[in-house]
């Protein structure tokens, strides 16, 4: 994207130099990462880094109006709800696919949003294993708002610890030590000293959670919450084998899992703004637009891409059974920016933000980028191609 950087990147570029980015990665964490990291970093130039940040606070806005637990109180599945709700999220993410206008100038557009965590530990060690391997300067920085490795880390401590001790806080999701994002578990662990414990671990007594550790057993009085309800919706006797952490336990969420909901594709269709595409709920549809060809259908209650449908036509929106579960969302045209050896590659960046209790608002904290030659973003629809997957991207 900043041509002077990449010219510069791809001209030294070498196999090598990729395999020892990996080595390096995996050398310092108990397993490999478990999915594909791309060749290159994502140099994102001063322009577009400033049409990222007004784009992200067009929609912070938005949240941060006073109805907007109101509006979105018809995305959590009653099944889902968890009560004793905070008054924000914690963390939020915005992913933009890299665009151009009509003139032909870079231009973010908003795919898709989630009040969630993300690779928030990661994206440091990435971000820092790449710029020693490929020697980029250090005027390049994952950092937004001013933050640089230090700040960004006080940050994230407050928001995930607050008032509580390392050993009161614990990262949890089901089979935490399974998933594939366990790379960012284990150095969140390492930067926080939180331990990370398996939903089946957990343990309850009298309305408290608890967890054990070298045969000790310790009050839990925060969960840093990376458990996906959708990765538990098909077995329907889950809480007959764990914890029900549905009913009104004594402990705070980071963030809290309502917000999963209420932070999503459900948020689309109430964004206004030059760089959010149109979307509306399927139900409230009063015609389908002409072009069917420019929308995509997206079920509000999935993620990581499932079940989108990228061929939209009048008989696959007629057919289904559940439209209020689904919006349709003008398509987002990505522009092939980022050049390879074997042409260009689509890039999406996220913005995260992070929002410790007692601060009045969200700090875009740091960013990650994720390259693509498929269809879409995503494992999935990159198979076999190189120059694709997770990444950094890097702003001066």
């Amino acid at each position: 994207m900043e041509p002077s950087a990449r010219k510069s990147f791809n001209e030294n570029f070498s196999e090598a130099k990729y395999r020892d980015l990996l080595n390096k990665l995996n050398s310092g964490l108990p397993a490999p990462v478990a999915f594909r990291v791309a060749e290159t970093p994502v140099f994102i130039p001063d322009a577009f880094r400033d049409q990222l940040i007004a784009a992200g606070e067009e929609i912070i806005q938005t949240i941060l109006q006073p109805d907007f637990k109101q509006l979105t109180e018809n995305a959590i599945p009653e099944k889902w709800r968890i009560p004793n709700e905070n008054n924000h999220p914690h963390f939020i993410a915005l992913d933009f696919g890299v665009c151009r206008d009509d003139a032909g100038n870079l231009a973010p557009k908003l795919i898709e949003l989630q009040g969630f965590p993300s690779l928030y530990g990661f994206q440091v060690y990435l971000s820092e294993t790449c710029k020693e391997v490929y020697d980029i300067d250090d005027t390049w920085q994952p950092y937004l708002s001013g933050l640089d490795k230090d700040t960004y880390l006080k940050l994230l401590e407050r928001t995930i610890l607050g008032k509580y001790l390392p050993s009161e806080v614990v990262l949890m999701d089901v089979n935490a030590r399974q998933q594939k994002t366990v790379v960012d578990f284990h150095l969140t662990s390492q930067y926080l000293g939180i331990p990370i414990v398996s939903l089946e671990e957990l343990r309850e007594h009298n309305g408290q959670l608890f967890y054990e550790k070298e045969g000790e057993v310790l009050r839990i009085k925060r969960i840093y919450n990376r458990l996906i309800f959708d990765e538990i919706d098909n077995d329907p006797k889950i809480f007959d084998k764990v914890v029900d952490i549905r009913k009104p336990l004594d402990v705070e969420w980071i963030t809290h899992p309502n917000w999963f909901y209420r932070i999503s594709k459900y948020t689309m269709p109430f964004l206004k703004g030059d760089y959010i595409p149109v979307s509306r709920f399927v139900n409230d549809l009063k015609q389908l637009p002409e072009n069917l060809a420019g929308f995509v259908l997206k079920p509000l209650f999935s993620f990581a891409g499932q079940g989108v449908m990228i061929d939209v036509t009048e008989s696959s929106i007629r057919q289904l059974k559940d439209p209020e579960n689904w919006i349709l969302q003008q398509k987002v045209n990505y522009a092939p920016v980022v050049q390879s050896p074997e042409g260009g590659v689509k890039a999406e960046i996220r913005l995260l933000y992070l929002w410790p209790d007692g601060d009045e608002r969200p700090t875009l904290a740091i960013n990650l980028a994720r390259l693509s030659r498929g269809k879409m973003i995503g494992v999935r629809y990159n198979k076999d191609f190189t120059w694709v997957g997770g990444s950094a991207g890097l702003v001066k």
